[in-house]
């Protein structure tokens, strides 16, 4: 058996669900150690909802899923990664869990008892929310329609179960408990009937009737002492067992008590019947309403806007404990190396919860050392001398990464006990090399003579957040103003401050806010996070038309937390308290406002429209990508880098591609402009106006560009009629999507049916190739016909970039993660697109043909005439990630080197060193290609490309000889100028990107 790292040299992320379960993980196993990938990282696999196919809403922290597989089955997984030497990095979710249905225990339990659940302080809940009808209740946002309506249309019915003693009220396939308190108000029906089956004397009738004083004498819902709790909670339990064994030993009551549930359920056909149910349901502590209801009332924290997902309180060490010890075993028992930590921005405290699971792993690993139950990892040299926090990690720690989503300049807070991001910020910072800056006036007019309109992005953006607060999260904005108000009235200086004035005021801030969110804590405030604030409340006060903005100023003062400077401690815990509230507030504004709104309404080039996309930048220099590099390695050279994953937009060949319209943004307006008036009879009227908008058809040819499957670049193939299909579906799927994700035609919540229709008609137009429309009307596709060829061009100066972008994550310091898939050219859009069940029998065949003819001089030739196969792609990975293999030192921590490269195609090639003490490697990548080609589908290699372009080498990483780890050839430098030099033309002699050990050592 392989010794392995907890550190990964690469990873490969792997989405679980029914249709892919640990049993097909470790099918697969041996293909990705032989491909070299180091560590799998997989999607959540603890218990969640039936059904889910991401994992994201967990039910239950203590056991697997059971849809992806047993323990048993897990540990085959864990055990075959192991027998080769890989390790496995889980994706947990300390954020939030699934709710509703009938699979949370702990949220049942909530809705049972209310605030004197033993699960009350699991859940981020506002028991005194402003509505009176609210309080010491959880609004259920769950039903289809009105209140009443569903009441009287029967959908509402009391149930009860004789085998646990318990009663529910049930809508469809959720359940509602009903309090135990209340059951005496069920069973008193049952009483006379009792009677008249059993006898008054009858030793049953005298228990049942001793558990209906039983059940009336628990103790009340706002009784919230911990003694009351723990007393109602162990005597309910035990009335219930009690309620159960006299049903099972007297049928007579169990039928009285079901004919009971009868009466009380009534006849939906008679409205006036179903009071008595009615009244049972307000007197529960939750309160049932219609689905549109969350955006104004709801009162528990969420996942951004989704009711099923309810936000969890981490700061409370016991809620920690009882989700994280399943997980912990899993490290304590060795089989676990890592963890991906979802949503960390939506947590009270962050940071506190960093130390809190790092100080857990370290315990978990520690027992398993006592135990003696370890593999020696393999060992990582320490050439870095910061301490183990930041990424640079000893040996023996664990895999610790986040989904942060940094904005522009925002950092790190270097003091977080993590090994980096999840790497959204590389899939940016890389996609940038391949966007031509000097296009940005360009593809601006394009886009605006285009569209008809011109688009102010800051705007744009700060109209979007409050759109999302007004129609989603209003409900999140009364609770803080809630809070804010409270804080208000304590001071003579501030009490004339109105609730309205104030939620207006934080309405602005948090619309104006440029960041996901601050890290405000007890322990103070950073000045990284005051400068935020500060010009959250400036932009606020600028944009505000009042007179008087100095409510600006105070709620500035209480985020900065400098109010309650001085203060009595109740103060000060309410401003705290506040500041941190308000955190978890911008985070999912500024995720649904500009990710999922405003990226879908600025379609200027569609690539920068990412998860943690940047779109005051349109490009980037190599200078800023070399710089970003030796930042992350010094800060936190562990981080993972991503140019694909499971929230992605766009897949990295799809972004490769449309990047390439920077390059060609003259060809690009007469292509678009031509298409606008082939497509115009395609179009409907909708509201007076043509459907689709300008900008919704701008994006979709964007997106053909990019999504186009190899396959359709022909129409001669055997499966040419599906492989259309399914493409229209896909495209249709996807535009859906966009449009109610813009919320401009149509949205989730208030589907325009008629705008959704007539992008439907649009794109099945667009996309019926000649051979089908001849069978309708005999009509030429002028389209397509002009569309192919671009878009063929268009694609193979795609497979460049994408090969370059996929060489330099491979390459540059941090952990490359391939999505599952992507290993081939992969051409998929948004969720669910993405997320496709994936060939791996494909794959596998295609990587053994790679494999068998490495030692073929005539292969990469080959390779290079059908690059459409993605065999080309599979080659690279493969050499590359071998190399990380044999080189773990030099990828782990070794420098990074930036080179000068000079020559005609200077600025066309991206060129740096890593280097350990032992070895050295050079990369070259070209870049802006477009122009080099001269309209020829020749791949850029060669002199004729490069020309006399040369890299000059550092005095440190010289060699006179250099092996190509991708091609096999050994070349020599040579000496111009007093300089150890190289040239491109040999480097890209054979292959478009070249990675090369300095000193032609062994590959």
């Amino acid at each position: 058996m392989k010794v392995r790292s907890h550190i990964p040299l690469s990873t490969y992320r792997l989405q679980l669900n029914r249709d892919f379960t640990f049993t097909q993980a470790t099918q697969i196993v041996p293909y990705l150690s032989e491909l070299g990938i180091s560590h799998c990282y997989i999607s959540p696999c603890l218990k969640a909802r039936p059904g889910s196919m991401h994992g994201y809403d967990i039910v239950d922290h203590n056991s697997f899923n059971p849809e992806i597989g047993t323990a048993e089955d897990f540990d085959r997984f864990v055990a075959a990664l192991h027998e080769r030497g890989m390790g496995l990095i889980l994706d947990i979710v300390p954020n939030h869990m699934g709710v509703m249905g009938s699979d949370n225990a702990w949220w049942l339990d909530v809705l049972e008892n209310g605030q004197s659940s033993i699960y009350a302080s699991f859940f981020d809940i506002e028991w005194q929310p402003l509505k009176d009808e609210l309080r010491g209740k959880v609004l259920v946002p769950i039903l289809h329609d009105h209140y009443g309506a569903v009441l009287e249309s029967g959908e509402l019915k009391l149930v009860f179960y004789a085998e646990r003693g318990e009663f529910d009220i049930s809508y469809r396939d959720n359940r509602f408990p009903i309090d135990p308190r209340e059951y005496p108000r069920i069973l008193q029906h049952c009483r006379n009937v009792a009677i008249e089956i059993v006898g008054e004397q009858n030793p049953d009738l005298l228990e049942f009737q001793s558990l209906i004083a039983s059940f009336g004498h628990l103790p009340g819902r706002q009784e919230i002492s911990s003694d009351r709790i723990a007393e109602r909670n162990r005597d309910k339990e035990i009335h219930k067992r009690r309620l159960a064994e006299l049903c099972a030993r007297s049928p007579a009551i169990a039928t009285s008590i079901f004919r009971a549930v009868d009466l009380i359920n009534a006849n939906p056909a008679e409205p006036a019947s179903l009071e008595e149910l009615h009244e049972l349901i307000k007197a529960q502590a939750f309160r049932l309403a219609n689905w549109r209801v969350a955006s104004d009332d709801i009162n528990y924290r969420r996942f951004f806007d989704t009711n099923d997902l309810a936000g969890i309180r981490m700061e409370n060490e016991k809620v920690f404990d009882a989700t994280h010890h399943f997980v912990l075993d899993l490290v304590s028992a060795g089989k676990v190396d890592g963890f991906r930590l979802d949503h960390p921005d939506g947590l009270h405290d962050p940071a506190q919860y960093f130390e809190r699971l790092n100080r857990s792993i370290a315990k978990a690993a520690n027992s398993r050392k006592a135990t003696g139950n370890e593999s020696t990892p393999h060992e990582i040299p320490q050439d870095n001398p910061q301490d183990d926090l930041q990424g640079n990690l000893h040996d023996d720690s664990h895999y610790v990464i986040i989904e942060k989503i940094l904005t522009g300049a925002e950092r790190l807070p270097a003091e977080w006990p993590i090994c980096g991001t999840t790497g959204y910020d590389f899939a940016n910072l890389v996609n940038g090399l391949f966007v031509d800056p000097a296009a940005v006036t360009r593809m601006e007019r394009i886009y605006r003579t285009f569209i008809n309109d011109q688009i102010d992005f800051e705007d744009l953006a700060y109209r979007c957040r409050k759109l999302i607060i007004r129609v989603a999260l209003v409900s999140e904005l009364n609770v803080l103003a809630n809070q804010l108000i409270r804080i208000a009235l304590a001071k003579r200086r501030t009490c004339d401050f109105t609730l309205n004035s104030l939620r207006d005021a934080l309405t602005e801030v948090v619309a104006n806010f440029p960041v996901y969110r601050t890290y405000v804590s007890p322990a103070g405030v950073s000045e990284n996070d005051a400068r935020y604030i500060r010009l959250a409340v400036a932009s606020a006060k600028w944009r505000s038309p009042a007179a008087d903005t100095s409510i600006f100023d105070f709620i500035g003062e209480v985020l900065l937390t400098r109010i309650a400077d001085g203060q009595d401690p109740a103060y000060q815990n309410a401003v705290t308290t506040f500041a941190m509230k308000f955190q978890q507030f911008t985070s999912p504004v500024m995720a649904k406002g500009l990710e999922d709104t405003a990226f879908y309404r600025y379609n200027r080039l569609v690539t920068l429209n990412d998860v943690g996309g940047d779109l005051h930048s349109f490009g980037i220099t190599t200078s800023q990508f070399h710089a970003a590099n030796q930042e992350r390695l010094r800060s936190w050279p562990h981080s993972m880098l991503a140019t694909s994953t499971h929230d992605s937009k766009r897949s990295e060949d799809v972004r490769a591609r449309i990047n390439v319209l920077s390059e060609i943004s003259g060809l690009w307006r007469l292509r678009v402009r031509d298409w606008q008036r082939f497509n115009r009879n395609h179009k409907r009227m909708v509201n007076d106006r043509p459907a689709p908008s300008p900008n919704d058809e701008y994006m979709l040819y964007q997106t053909l560009v990019g999504a186009w499957p190899s396959e359709l670049l022909t129409d001669q193939s055997k499966d040419s009629d599906n492989h259309w299909k399914n493409f229209r579906e896909r495209i249709e799927n996807y535009m859906l999507k966009a449009i109610r994700e813009a919320k401009q035609n149509t949205s989730w919540i208030n589907r325009n049916t008629e705008y959704e229709s007539a992008v439907s008609s649009f794109v099945h137009a667009l996309l019926t190739p000649d051979a089908e429309k001849g069978k309708k009307n005999g009509k030429k596709n002028r389209f397509l016909a002009d569309f192919v060829p671009f878009q063929r061009r268009v694609s193979r100066i795609g497979l460049w970039n994408s090969l370059s972008q996929t060489l330099l994550k491979l390459t540059a310091p941090g952990v490359p993660d391939t999505y599952q898939g992507n290993e081939l050219w992969d051409f998929s859009l948004v969720d669910p697109d993405n997320r496709r069940p994936v060939d791996y029998a494909l794959r596998q065949q295609m990587f053994n043909r790679v494999r068998e003819s490495s030692g073929d001089p005539d292969a990469l030739a080959r390779l290079l005439e059908t690059p459409e196969d993605g065999r080309l792609k599979l080659h690279l990975i493969w050499k590359t990630l071998s190399l990380r293999q044999q080189q773990p030192d030099l990828f782990h921590q070794g420098e990074y080197l930036p080179l000068t490269v000079t020559g005609p195609r200077a600025d066309h090639v991206i060129a740096f060193v890593r280097k350990s003490e032992s070895t050295s490697v050079l990369v070259v990548v070209p870049r802006l290609i477009a122009t080099l080609l001269n309209d020829t589908d020749a791949p850029p290699i060669g002199r004729r490309i490069w020309d006399d372009t040369n890299i000059l080498l550092p005095s440190c990483a010289c060699s006179k000889q250099y092996r190509n780890a991708l091609t096999g050839e050994v070349m020599d430098s040579t000496q111009t100028n007093g300089s150890t030099v190289v040239a491109v033309a040999n480097a890209l002699a054979k292959l478009p990107v070249a990675l090369c050990i300095l000193g032609g050592g062994a590959v």
